[in-house]
Formats: C-alpha cells, sequence, structure tokens
C-alpha cells in the first residue's frame, strides 16, 4: 500500500492527521517514517506548517539518541537537509522550531551546529537554554554545561526544574561535587527541589559521588516515591557495591505495591543481583520481552561465566543484537575457549553485525595461550580492514596481546603510529614491556611519557613498582612510593600490591609488612602478595597465620593462595602443613591444584624423603608432570643421595627438555657427592655440547646506571637510577 495513501495524502492532504502520525513516530522512535511522510507531503505540493516541522524535527531527535544513529552519518545529513528547508522557508523564526532543531543537533553530538544555531536566534527562551545545557551535558561536557547556565542565569532568565534535570547529571563525578551541592542549594532557594524529578536526579548525582547518606537522606524525603525515585535508589546502591542494601530497596518497594519496569530489572542486574531469580519474576510480571532486560539477563549471566543460560537466552531474541552476543563473547574469550569464540564470530558474520572496539578487546584480552596467537593476528588483520585498528581501545589491546607473547617490536611498531597516545596507551605498553621482562624499557617509556607531558597514575606507578622487583631497583621503588604518599593515591588493590611485591623482591619485607599494615581493606590479591612475600623469606609460619587471618576477614582463598601457603610449608619442611592445605584445595573449596600445586607437593615430600609417597601423588595426578614436577622430585633425590632414582628422573627430563641445564647440574652434583667423578665428567661434557658450562648465574642487584634501550625501538637517551629517580620527584 502507498504509504501517502495510508494517511490521506492521495487525495486531499491532512495535515492534523499527518501530526497525529508525527507524534506516534516520536512515541515509537522511528524517525524513517516521518521523514519518508513528510517528503510525500512536499512531493503533494503542500506547505507544511511552522507546527508540522517542529514535529518532525521531535520525531526525528527522539530516535537521533540510539546508538545506532550516533554512529552513522546519515541523522546528521538530514539534520542539515531539515534545517537548509527550514532558512528557506522562513520559519525558523519561531522559537520553539529553532529550538526543537537545536535539540536534534545536541542528541547527534553536533554541539558546534548546536551552539551556532543557538548564537543565531534572535530570540531564546528558557527551553531554548535547557536543550543547549542538556546537550553539553549529556555529551560528557560538563564544565560547558555548569558555563551555560551560569550564563543563562546572569542573563535574567529563572531556570525551570527541567533545566535542573539536564544540568545536575554533569555533577556525577567527585571533582564536581562542591557544584552539585551549590545547585542543590539553590534548586532549595528557588523551591525547585520540591519537584521528584530534580530529588531524583540529585539523588542519582550524590549516588555517583559515592555520598549515600546524602543520596538516601533525599530519597527519604520524597513523600510521592515514583518507581524512577525506586529504581534510582537500587542503582546508588550498586554502583557503590552494596548489593545487598540494593536488594532491601527491591524488597521495600514490593512492600509499598509499586509496580516493577525494565528499568527496575535491569538496575537490580546491575547491582550484582542473581540473574536466576531476576529472570524468574521477570518472566512472572511479564518483562521477559523487553530488549533492555534480555540484554541485561545475558549480560549477567556471561559475566558469571554461565554461558550456557547465556546463549540459550540469547537465542531467544527476535532480533539479534551486538550488546549480548559481545558478552557471550567475552565470556568464552575469558575462559580462554577461542572455538566458541570463532563460531560466534562466524554466526556474527551471517548476521551481517559488525564487531565494535569493545567486543574486539575482549577477544584479543582471551588470546593468552601461544597456539592462539594466530587468531590474534587474524583478528588485528580484521581490526585493519574495518576501521577498527586506529580506535585506541582496539590499539591498546593489540598492544597486551603483542607483549604478551614477547613481540615488543609490534607493540611499540602500534604505539609509535597511534595519532594521539593517551596516557591509557602510554600504560598498556609500560605494562606491556615488564610483563615481557623488559623492564628497562618501561622505564625508558616513562621519561618519554613525562616528556610528553603525562603524570602517572595509579596503573602507570603499579606497573614500575613491578619493574622495580624485576631489576631490583630499591631506591626508584622508594622514590615511586614517595611520589604515591605525595600526591595521595590510593594505596589499595593493585598500588599496594605492587609496592609489597616490590619490596618483597628487593629484600625489604619488614617495609611490605609497613604497607600492609597501613592497607585498611586488602583485597585477595594483596593478601596473596603477603602470603608469597613471607614464603620467600622462609617465614614459614608467618605466611600461614597471614593465610588464616585472610579467612577470618571473610575473603576465600584462590589458586595463588594456595600456591603460596604451599610453598612456605615446602620451604620449612612442613609435611603434615603441607598435606593438610593441599586436602582443604582439593575437598573444602573444590579446587583442582595446577602444575605448580603438585611441584610445591612432590618437593616437599622428597625434601623429607618420602619418595614413594611423592610418586604415588605422581602417578595420581590430574595432569601430565612436567619439568618442574620432576624436576622437584630429581632435587630431593640430590639432597637424600638417591642416585638410581635420580637417573630415572633425569632421563625423563631429558625427554622433555634436553637443552635446559637444570638437571645437567643436579645430576653432576649428585654424582659428585658420590665420588662418581667420571660421570660427573660425562654429564659436563653433554651440558657443553648443548652449549652451556654449569657456571653461568645471573644475580640482580641495584647499581648505578640503566641498561639502554635499543637505538631502533627508542630514542637515545642515556637513562640511569638518578635520573629515574628525578622522575618520579614532581
Amino acid at each position: 500500500m502507498n504509504l501517502a495513501h495510508s494517511v490521506g495524502l492521495s487525495t486531499k492532504p491532512n495535515l492534523t492527521y499527518l501530526h497525529s502520525i508525527f507524534k506516534l513516530c516520536a512515541e515509537r522512535k522511528n524517525s524513517r517514517q516521518a521523514l519518508l511522510l513528510f517528503r510525500e507531503l512536499l512531493a503533494s505540493n503542500v506547505k507544511p506548517s511552522h507546527l508540522t516541522l517542529a514535529l518532525l524535527l521531535k520525531a526525528s531527535s527522539t530516535s537521533s539518541s540510539s546508538s545506532f544513529a550516533l554512529h552513522s552519518e546519515k541523522p546528521k545529513v538530514e539534520a542539515n537537509q531539515i534545517h537548509t528547508f527550514l532558512i528557506k522557508s522562513g520559519v525558523q523564526q519561531f522559537v520553539y522550531v529553532s529550538t526543537a532543531l537545536l535539540d536534534f543537533y545536541a542528541k547527534l553530538g553536533c554541539l558546534q551546529d548546536a551552539l551556532q544555531l543557538f548564537d543565531d536566534m534572535p530570540d531564546r527562551d528558557v527551553v531554548s537554554w535547557n536543550a543547549l545545557i542538556c546537550g553539553f551535558s549529556r555529551n560528557g561536557y560538563d564544565f560547558y554545561a555548569l558555563e551555560l547556565f551560569v550564563q543563562m542565569c546572569r542573563e535574567g532568565l529563572n531556570p525551570l526544574e527541567t533545566t535542573l534535570v539536564g544540568l545536575v547529571p554533569s555533577c556525577g563525578r567527585r571533582e564536581l561535587i562542591f557544584q552539585g551541592k551549590s545547585i542543590h542549594g539553590f534548586a532549595i532557594k528557588a523551591g525547585l527541589n520540591l519537584y521528584s524529578q530534580v530529588k531524583n536526579v540529585l539523588t542519582s548525582m550524590y549516588a555517583k559521588c559515592a555520598d549515600l547518606e546524602a543520596a538516601d537522606s533525599l530519597f527519604e524525603e520524597m513523600d510521592d516515591k515514583g518507581v524512577i525515585s525506586w529504581n534510582t535508589m537500587i542503582g546508588a546502591y550498586g554502583k557503590n557495591g552494596l548489593f545487598d542494601e540494593a536488594m532491601l530497596v527491591f524488597k521495600q518497594m514490593m512492600v509499598e505495591g509499586m509496580e516493577t519496569n525494565p528499568v527496575t530489572m535491569v538496575s537490580l542486574l546491575s547491582a550484582n543481583a542473581n540473574p536466576e531469580p531476576i529472570h524468574c519474576h521477570a518472566i512472572k510480571i511479564g518483562l521477559i520481552n523487553d530488549f533492555s532486560v534480555i540484554d541485561s539477563l545475558v549480560c549477567e549471566y556471561a559475566w558469571r561465566g554461565n554461558s550456557v543460560s547465556a546463549e540459550a537466552l540469547y537465542k531467544s531474541l527476535p532480533h539479534k543484537n551486538l550488546v549480548p552476543l559481545t558478552a557471550i563473547i567475552s565470556s568464552h574469550a575469558e575462559k580462554g575457549n577461542m572455538d566458541s569464540v570463532m563460531e560466534l564470530f562466524a554466526e556474527m558474520q551471517q548476521l551481517d553485525v559488525k564487531m565494535d572496539a569493545v567486543a574486539t578487546v575482549s577477544i584479543l584480552h582471551g588470546i593468552r595461550h601461544p597456539a592462539h596467537f594466530s587468531i590474534g593476528l587474524a583478528f588485528h588483520g580484521y581490526g585493519f580492514k574495518n576501521g577498527l585498528s586506529i580506535d585506541n581501545l582496539v590499539t591498546n589491546g593489540l598492544i597486551s596481546m603483542y607483549s604478551r607473547f614477547d613481540n615488543i617490536e609490534a607493540a611499540f611498531s602500534l604505539f609509535f603510529e597511534m595519532r594521539e597516545k593517551p596516557i591509557i596507551s602510554w600504560n598498556s605498553l609500560i605494562s606491556g614491556c615488564v610483563q615481557a621482562g623488559r623492564s628497562s624499557y618501561a622505564f625508558e617509556l616513562f621519561y618519554q611519557m613525562k616528556m610528553y607531558g603525562h603524570n602517572p597514575d595509579a596503573i602507570t606507578i603499579a606497573s614500575l613498582l613491578s619493574g622495580c622487583g624485576q631489576l631490583g631497583y630499591l631506591q626508584v621503588g622508594e622514590k615511586l612510593h614517595n611520589y604515591v604518599l605525595r600526591n595521595d593515591l590510593e594505596v589499595e588493590d593493585f598500588v599496594g600490591t605492587a609496592l609489597i611485591d616490590m619490596y618483597t623482591k628487593c629484600g625489604r619485607i619488614e617495609r611490605a609488612e609497613r604497607v600492609f599494615k597501613c592497607i585498611k581493606e586488602p583485597c585477595l590479591a594483596t593478601w596473596n602478595s603477603m602470603i608469597s612475600g613471607y614464603s620467600l623469606y622462609g617465614l614459614e609460619h608467618k605466611a600461614i597465620s597471614c593465610f588464616s587471618e585472610m579467612q577470618e576477614q571473610g575473603l576465600n582463598p584462590d589458586k595463588i593462595s594456595f600456591l603460596g601457603v604451599l610453598a612456605a610449608c615446602t620451604h620449612g619442611g612442613l609435611v603434615n602443613e603441607g598435606r593438610k592445605y593441599f586436602k582443604i584445595m582439593r575437598e573444602e573449596f573444590n579446587m583442582v591444584p595446577g602444575l605448580q600445586h603438585f611441584a610445591c607437593m612432590v618437593g616437599l615430600l622428597g625434601r623429607a624423603g618420602l619418595f614413594e609417597e611423592a610418586l604415588t601423588l605422581i602417578k595420581n595426578m590430574e595432569l601430565e608432570p612436567d619439568f618442574a614436577v620432576w624436576g622437584a622430585l630429581l632435587n630431593a633425590c640430590c639432597i637424600h643421595q638417591e642416585v638410581k632414582l635420580g637417573e630415572y628422573l633425569a632421563k625423563k627430563l631429558f625427554m622433555l627438555d634436553n637443552k635446559s641445564g637444570g638437571f645437567y647440574v643436579l645430576m653432576s652434583n649428585l654424582y659428585a657427592i658420590k665420588g662418581r667423578w667420571d660421570d660427573v665428567e660425562r654429564v659436563r661434557k653433554m651440558m657443553r655440547d648443548i652449549g652451556g658450562d654449569g657456571c653461568s648465574g645471573i644475580s640482580v642487584i641495584e647499581v648505578t646506571s640503566m641498561e639502554g634501550m635499543n637505538a631502533n625501538i627508542s630514542s637515545n637517551v642515556s637513562l640511569d637510577t638518578n635520573t629515574c629517580q628525578s622522575l618520579v620527584l614532581h
């Protein structure tokens, strides 16, 4: 059927009916139909009124806020065409028409066009100011939005409640909390705080600034709490990690008889609620067909590692989209299931859905095994072909991937090709160099980063501290610690963990303890670092005590925790304790021990002379024993002079890696203890044949200069420890 005929344009144009259709298009966010109708109206030689154009702009701007429109040039071209038509027809003189166009530009992110249109308007009312303020606020230009508000007040216009609803979100970060409180005071003085919409945005603002006491106070003051108010409070607790409180608000909402909507479900899922009961509740109240609810459920299932439920729910979607598919891909990539990732990628191609930067980065982060490196190369090519490689997020992901596989040259090449180098990119390469064991490169990059005017953040400091631990740069590490204290960087989580690790590796366990005691709420990684530090120094009883205290604080140990405590038992010869923790790991926490855990236990049993038990443990392993496991037992043979078993183990190790000099040295020492000098000479000859002499070794001490970097990778700058120290003084 002809579209024009469906609205009565084929016989006699009916503007009133057309206006109703435009309103319907705005409600359904269908700008395409509104534009088609408008073009057919012009083709019928009917002159639209100023109301027609205002409604057309409203219909167009309503749908322009979707992510699809924001990433397309077509709506922006259409906005310019409508603007041209307004000028030609002379209806731009009507304030509300120009305001509608201004709002359209703002929602498309064309702020320069919106500002120019605003400046050209002969008359501007409060609604015009609101549209511009809201546009700048929505697009992240918080300070500009605040400046516009001040300018509006200076020109003598009285803000409305809608003004504050558009402005207050600009203050939703800690550095702007003072401005937010000032606007709150203005609202009280002007009597605008009585409106529930204003109270809702103020509540949300305080929550984003982590001032939950103020948010809760505003919420309790509301006499007419609507569903938006309840949703705001649920989201407030959820964003601050108070998941139990978010659920309590939801339960109270049910007690009050308030009906939930899709935003309620999404807010609960964002608050880390268990997706299964939320899924059931959504089915019960008939919200399971809402796209936002399904997308959030899929993302939450995927985030929790429940790929089966996530994929089953995703398949029920009538229209597939990128957000839930990215979540499922990320879930598989996190587990290293690259076969599943590639299957989903193939499905994405069949649906003609193009990957975005977030999906690409999630895949790149999942590529950790050398066997999957070729997949990473393929996605690098895909990103280059589709223009994603110019996205800083993707480039950073590629830098991390190449660094992970020790391809530092490729990482540097990507970095130097970047037009703009934000601090996150510097951090990616610095961290990559440290992870690849090229810490001297990391300090060289840090020097260049300072020259470019970037100040280090917590991630930079944590990476450099890790580099200090690798190189034994205690003095540089101390200067970095001073920088952290001087600039009020939080010594929590990864920064505190990096400091503990640095002091431990640089021989200052007492300073590591001091840092640990200063951390108010150590995370699991911080506890693990302290346990491993005690183990490294042979303080096995302190390591075990730290392990117990961690559990008393309500934290469950992970595999790294058990590795630290087992290593401590091995160093201290605590056989019974080692057996106990190995059993707890398996039975109480249902963890499958890794090769390193088995190596610790084999070493512990072997050093105690319990060779039969050690061999039984190896025989019953779920994994194929590697060089470390057999090597731990061979080392125990040297301690107890078990030549026959040692020779058997040496053959095993020779088959695994005949180029490693470790077991040659152990066998040579074992034969020397027994006085079998001919065998000693035979082993040493075998070692010389593979290019080793058994005498080479490496010791790490702090010296007065750093190893320079290769000139073809970076600029030729001599960097010593004094230079490094000076870099963190300012």
